[in-house]
């Protein structure tokens, strides 16, 4: 949620980083402003009429005790609170609109990034070059259905389009994945967190997703006029509410999660004509890296989660890019992210296997997230990030797709065969 301060003081500089985002939030903003003022008028004589009747409500004793006829002031007394109650009522009226409308404003892009949506993000480095073949290679699903590590028809059978069944040596490579990945970042020195799958709707409020993107998640059967639970889209909307409503102390940060969960999305994308297999999917699985820091140390965090990412595919030993996405191409609760991008050869273009984005303090106002300055002893919100370290459903299918041999078998990456009981070699079942 933006500083509602920042929006009193420079409102038409807010209106124009919104708009490097491509969302025009001008009319929200005015109508913001104009319930805020409101608002504000109606504390100040609301605090003026509850001090009147504190005084007034001290004299009554006295005169009843001078024996003062106190019809006349009782009567005014109770017309007095009638309208204090009022107030009271319009003021929580005023505040849930203005409160809500503050909900829904996305976050304030750095200001160093493009205006604009993905035609303006940047490539800002690339690690190796795409494979070249001396054969003609296969794409993923048809290597994975002949070695037997995918079952698509049977993931469809039981749970329709955008699921798939990892079989055999597909099942323990998409662990070894998991596994490379976590042994990587506790030696790192991150916390293993294993969060739970059923949310609520807090969660999905702090982490910025709600109330925009309500429908985009899987929710359970709820009373109607009641938010029930959601299957959680990545353990980033678990992790960030750790700490919901909670003042931590300065020597705590910072705070250092991964958690691996399944991930679950109720709209798997836009499916173009080479999209198939397991590029886009209602469920896949993933690590996230959480971090809460103090705001002076989130540039510095950024680029930490940013190096861990690129590392872990790196050493993968994948051709990739790393792209710095223009203000538009960012999620809404995101004030800066760098996706980490692999080749995958039968679509001839990139697909991103990680992101990694700067919320600042965003999320964190959202859940009154903060720690305590040892310098001033005042409260102050904590910067929240996140990265994907790493999403395995484009993982795997560029592992198949860049390690093929002439005769279909696939060349286990070296950091993963100690998890595959030092198999080099992926062929098909005799």
């Amino acid at each position: 949620m933006l500083d509602i301060r920042l929006i009193r003081e420079i409102p038409e500089a807010v209106k124009a980083g919104l708009l490097k985002k491509e969302i025009n939030c001008s009319a929200a903003i005015d109508e913001i402003l104009d319930l805020d003022a409101k608002l504000r008028t109606l504390i100040q004589s609301t605090e003026q009429s509850k001090a009147e009747q504190n005084k007034v409500t001290k004299q009554i004793p006295e005169m009843k005790k001078a024996g003062e006829d106190t019809t006349a002031i009782m009567a005014q007394m109770k017309a007095l609170s009638d309208s204090i109650k009022e107030a009271d009522l319009e003021l929580r009226e005023i505040e849930t609109r203005r409160d809500t409308l503050l909900l829904g404003l996305p976050n304030m892009p750095d200001e160093d990034l493009i205006g604009g949506g993905k035609e303006n993000n940047e490539e800002i480095r690339t690690f190796g070059a795409p494979k070249v073949f001396d054969f003609e290679p296969k794409n993923h699903v048809d290597l994975c259905t002949g070695l037997g590590l995918i079952d698509y028809e049977r993931g469809a059978k039981i749970s329709g389009s955008g699921f798939w069944v990892y079989r055999g040596l597909g099942a323990r490579l998409e662990w070894a994945l998991l596994n490379y990945f976590i042994d990587t970042h506790l030696g790192d020195g991150y916390e293993l967190i294993l969060v739970p799958h059923l949310l609520n709707y807090e969660s999905g409020l702090t982490a910025g997703q709600f109330p925009k993107f309500e429908q985009d998640v899987f929710w359970l059967a709820q009373s109607e006029g009641e938010h029930g639970k959601f299957l959680l889209p990545t353990a980033e909307t678990a992790l960030v509410s750790l700490h919901r409503d909670e003042i931590l102390t300065e020597a705590d940060l910072p705070k250092k999660y991964i958690s691996y969960t399944p991930c679950y999305r109720r709209e798997a994308g836009s499916y173009r004509a080479d999209e198939r297999g397991m590029v886009r999917g209602h469920q896949f699985n993933k690590v996230e890296m959480v971090q809460f820091t103090r705001p002076e140390d989130s540039d510095a965090a950024f680029e930490e989660l940013v190096t861990k990412a690129e590392r872990l595919v790196k050493d993968l030993g994948f051709h990739f890019r790393t792209v710095k996405l223009a203000a538009g191409d960012c999620s809404a609760g995101m004030a800066r992210t760098y996706d980490i991008e692999i080749h995958i050869p039968s679509m001839d273009g990139y697909k991103e296997v990680s992101s990694v984005s700067n919320a600042r303090d965003y999320q964190a106002r959202r859940g009154m997230m903060r720690y305590r300055n040892e310098a001033t002893g005042k409260p102050e919100y904590m910067h929240t990030l996140n990265g994907s370290g790493l999403a395995t459903s484009r993982i795997l299918p560029a592992i198949v797709e860049q390690n093929q041999q002439k005769d279909g078998s696939v060349v286990v990456p070296e950091v993963l065969r100690k998890y595959l009981g030092g198999l080099e070699v992926l062929r098909k079942p005799e």
